[in-house]
């Protein structure tokens, strides 16, 4: 009977994003793999695909029907280890995988950032932090991808069995990497911008949370000074037409463009001068991993997942959430080419020491590691 594992999402992009070299992995060490999630993306390295209705609002009816599926699916496949991912995706995961459990299947989970952090709604941590604490007696391994919910998890004694950290998801940075001016300018060139224009870069679902509305609001602090500045907005989301509007406002729509969704962010931070972010809430966000394995040096708000990744005044800045504190450093960096060009190469160097995909995937390995060979030595010690 071959291994299985099965990977557990809210929705099947999260592992288009994030999990395919994982995936990958299973498959060399001649594991099949499977996938249940909502959506009907064909995924490579899976054996086998479930499109289960689990939805992001825990309030919703229809979790109910996707905890029935995939508990089915569990008792059904007799899977060795499951990895589930998102907080509904782990939720209903592990509450589906009770009865697995006592038969010997390993639960992993990987919390991408918790909902409850320090400076968090207090809805947050009325909702979500009971939620962890109930479901990590259910969990065999607990993963963290930043420090301070690994801190929080150990700190607040969280029952899983195993808590551990790894740096985040990976970065590909043969694909996210510098280029030569030469080839940056051709890149502008067909996109349509000029050589003198000063790039700044943010890909993000448009929302609440991601906050574009500080970028619009520093650009229009600095369109005076730096009139050659443009913020490109590579996504779409619930706000665009509202930033719009604000951009509009301001007297900067000329300055802004909204992309909408792109499948060249590399190319994007290729020929860029600087990532910037605005987010509330992040637990360690790939998009400034991807802008700083291209050698951009980061102005960010402080949040616990840029604070991981910046370190202020090495490779960019953690600015506090308003547009005066954003535009004094975006004037700064554009003032300061040496410095840009320093910020970048630090930023390069944070990115190819911790974040890569090698290096991640070394790190998942050493955990799969301990419960692949907690298998084998079971199946040595019943022969």
């Amino acid at each position: 009977m071959s291994k299985k594992v099965l990977f557990c999402a809210t929705v099947d992009i999260h592992f288009k994003a994030f999990h395919l070299p994982y995936m990958k992995w299973f498959k060399e060490q001649g594991w099949e793999v499977h996938v249940a999630a909502c959506g009907d993306l064909i995924l490579p390295f899976v054996d086998k695909k479930y499109n289960i209705p689990i939805q992001r609002s825990p309030f919703n009816r229809m979790n109910h029907g996707a905890y029935k599926e995939l508990k089915e699916i569990i008792d059904k496949n007799h899977y060795k280890i499951i990895h589930c991912h998102t907080p509904m995706g782990g939720v209903l995961t592990r509450l589906a995988a009770k009865k697995a459990r006592q038969n010997g299947t390993k639960v992993l989970y990987t919390a991408h950032g918790f909902h409850f952090c320090k400076g968090a709604p207090f809805i947050n941590w009325l909702l979500y932090y009971p939620i962890e604490r109930v479901l990590s007696p259910f969990t065999d391994c607990l993963i963290t991808i930043n420090l301070e919910d690994f801190t929080l998890a150990e700190n607040h004694q969280f029952k899983a069995k195993v808590i551990k950290h790894v740096h985040g998801v990976g970065v590909n940075t043969e694909l996210f990497k510098p280029v030569e001016e030469a080839h940056k300018s051709k890149l502008r060139k067909k996109l349509g911008y000029k050589p003198q224009e000063f790039l700044m870069v943010y890909a993000a679902e448009l929302n609440r949370n991601k906050n574009q509305k500080l970028l619009i609001e520093s650009i229009a602090l600095i369109k005076d000074e730096i009139p050659e500045a443009k913020l490109l907005l590579a996504g779409d989301g619930p706000l665009l037409t509202e930033c719009q509007a604000l951009s509009d406002k301001l007297g900067v729509r000329g300055m802004i463009d909204f992309l909408g969704f792109r499948n060249d962010i590399d190319k994007l931070l290729q020929m860029s001068d600087i990532g910037v972010a605005s987010s509330l809430r992040e637990g360690l966000p790939v998009n400034i991993m991807e802008a700083m394995s291209c050698g951009l040096p980061i102005i960010a708000t402080d949040n616990r997942g840029h604070r991981e990744l910046i370190k202020d005044g090495k490779n960019g800045w953690i600015i506090k959430n308003n547009p005066e504190d954003f535009s004094s450093k975006i004037k700064m960096i554009a003032r300061n080419s040496k410095m840009k060009y320093e910020f970048g190469v630090q930023g390069r160097d944070d990115v190819l020491l911790k974040y890569s995909i090698s290096r991640v995937l070394e790190e998942k390995n050493n955990i799969y590691r301990l419960y692949m060979d907690e298998m084998e030595d079971k199946l040595w010690a019943i022969h």
